[in-house]
């Protein structure tokens, strides 16, 4: 992997299994940034993770997240207090429910879907609602949009991928030929898949999203879950 882009493995338990993501650091010699900030609780995996690659948390100067479900922002807050000098990137439209402004969305569709739920998933419904509800919001230093282009590795341009949530980004780093998906698709067994789909805001809007990711045709596709896809189609 190119030593600029570091895609970290963290594991943690999520109701009766085991859920593994991959938050991704960029470095150059002006810095790093990290891409998305793990589960509430996660603070020290990413701290071990982080030495891993010989880095410590005041190496990072920015956390950029890509939405805000609670499985890429749990631990932005606690980071940040940690960390006071991190600065938190989102996209405008996603910046109300990370700063704690708006109700988050996902924990608005979680709680009417428990009205509807059966019997028998009830229980996981209110553990999943409870989970939203801890999550701590955090300040938004810097709101991105559409065709902005952060500095790290040689260019970091931010792409509207809307549809898992209202705006949900992607980036894209021409120099390394490295698109970095966020939710935006999954890497299933290294093949592209939506996340989620039964969950998205909007379904046709989160199809079309990967697909437009999909046709830029960049060498490398990094994804929140899953990984790596096998290569690009």
């Amino acid at each position: 992997m190119n030593e600029d882009i570091m895609m970290l493995e963290l594991s943690m338990p999520a109701g009766d299994r085991t859920e593994t993501i991959h938050p991704v650091i960029l470095r150059d010699e002006a810095g790093c940034a990290l891409i998305d900030c793990s589960f509430v609780g996660s603070l020290p995996l990413i701290e071990a993770q982080l030495a891993l690659h010989g880095l410590h948390g005041e190496d990072i100067q920015a956390i950029l997240l890509t939405h805000h479900d609670h499985d890429h922002m749990g631990a932005a807050a606690a980071f940040k207090r940690r960390y006071p000098r991190v600065k938190v990137y989102a996209s405008s439209l996603e910046a109300p429910y990370i700063s704690g402004e708006e109700k988050p969305w996902r924990l608005r569709q979680a709680e009417e879907l428990q009205e509807t739920l059966p019997p028998e998933q009830q229980a996981f419904g209110r553990w999943f609602c409870d989970l939203l509800r801890r999550v701590e919001p955090v300040s938004v230093d810097e709101t991105l949009e559409d065709g902005d282009v952060l500095p790290w590795c040689g260019g970091c341009e931010v792409i509207a991928t809307p549809g898992h949530t209202p705006g949900h980004i992607s980036l894209w780093l021409r120099g390394q030929d490295t698109i970095i998906a966020g939710d935006a698709m999954i890497s299933d067994k290294g093949r592209p898949a939506l996340a989620n789909p039964g969950f998205a805001l909007d379904a046709e809007q989160a199809r079309d999203a990967m697909d437009m990711l999909l046709d830029m045709r960049a060498g490398r596709i990094l994804c929140y879950h899953g990984g790596e896809l096998v290569s690009a189609p």
